[in-house]
């Protein structure tokens, strides 16, 4: 089963999968420090790679299996 959760982009990490309020998903590829920012890379479900930056203690929707969870 699969669940949404906040994360400020501070605590992101390659390979998490971002999603937006329509339920479309951004795989991040790489996370960089740009300044005071974080410059978050993703690549698309149909294979386009973006990016943007945020402030660290910005939030973002990331999909967590909970099966990863489970002890």
């Amino acid at each position: 089963m699969e669940a949404i959760e906040l994360r400020q982009t501070r605590y992101l990490r390659v390979g998490d999968t971002l999603v937006n309020t329509s339920g479309r998903e951004y795989e991040v590829t790489k996370l960089a420090r740009i300044g005071r920012g974080i410059r978050v890379q993703y690549v698309t479900t149909d294979g386009r790679a973006g990016r943007f930056t945020s402030a660290p203690e910005a939030v973002s929707r990331v999909r967590v299996d909970d099966r990863s969870h489970a002890a």
